[in-house]
């Protein structure tokens, strides 16, 4: 971590736990408006493949969310979802490939990620424009999703209909939100149960659900798709052992790929990840 991001953090940290003498609540609001803000800017420079696509945009809940198209109406179509603090332009490489083998490839920015609107956004909000791209674009034959895309795919799956034939490609991806919450707390420095019950309290209020709810794990149950699960065993950010949970469910439906030293963000730029995933991505 760089030396001004630890300053910027200690003084956010030191921020809420003075709000908190007055307002826990509050001081959880924050927390989760901060969970929920993207701390890396996009760049300016688009990768020169995305001019080659067809722009798609969508209007959702008062915002613009902007994606592109490649090969429409053409072959096997598959959606790409980046991560949070990412943007589809991350992914290149993989979009280059499906779409020079014929593939529809649909690929979007989430609110609040590169040249979308937005300044915040959460998994719901991220589920329900999958819901919004699928209703406008068609149902996906195969979907790709790296960390938060993942979570948020696997909570749109469960309200869209699909099938065994359908293909879908987790790479790190945040399998429990409490986790991540966790993590969260631990960078900001902020400890305390009261703290921690307010911020539950926050995402119950705003959601209708607890926060153990947002669970890759509990969402799996209710997807019949198959699934090629990739995870890294030095991920700092989307810990192996949440995954490791799921895999002793032993669902039929997923295959597991375990890697060693290629991290949370490394691991979608292997090129043994990549082989695997446009084997796993072959509707041929």
């Amino acid at each position: 971590m760089k030396f001004q991001q630890k300053l910027a953090i200690k003084f956010i940290s030191t921020k809420i736990k003075l709000l908190a003498l007055f307002s826990k609540h509050k001081a959880a609001e924050k927390i989760f408006e901060l969970f929920c803000t993207p701390f890396i800017k996009p760049g300016k420079n688009i990768p020169a493949l995305f001019s080659t696509a067809e722009a798609i945009s969508i209007q959702l809940k008062g915002k613009v969310i902007n994606g592109y198209c490649w090969n429409r109406g053409k072959g096997k179509r598959v959606m790409i979802l980046h991560g949070f603090s990412s943007s589809a332009y991350k992914f290149q490489s993989y979009i280059s490939v499906l779409a020079n083998k014929g593939y529809e490839v649909l690929a979007f920015n989430a609110q609040a990620h590169g040249n979308s609107e937005g300044k915040t956004v959460n998994v719901l909000e991220y589920s329900e424009l999958i819901e919004a791209v699928v209703k406008k674009m068609g149902m996906p034959d195969g979907f790709m999703a790296h960390s938060f895309g993942g979570i948020a795919l696997c909570l749109a799956l469960e309200n869209i209909t699909h099938s065994c034939n359908t293909k879908v490609v987790l790479i790190a991806p945040a399998t429990e939100t409490t986790t991540a919450a966790d993590g969260a707390f631990k960078i900001l420095n902020i400890n305390g149960t009261a703290i921690r019950s307010a911020f539950d309290k926050v995402i119950f209020d705003k959601s209708g659900h607890s926060t153990n709810w947002f669970s890759i794990r509990r969402a799996m149950n209710q997807i019949q798709a198959a699934v090629l699960w990739a995870h890294d065993e030095n991920d700092e950010i989307t810990p192996l052992q949440d995954a490791l949970k799921v895999k002793e469910d032993n669902h039929p439906n997923i295959r597991f790929m375990i890697t060693s030293g290629l991290g949370h963000r490394n691991i979608y730029h292997s090129n043994e990840v990549k082989n695997a995933v446009f084997k796993f991505l072959d509707f041929k």
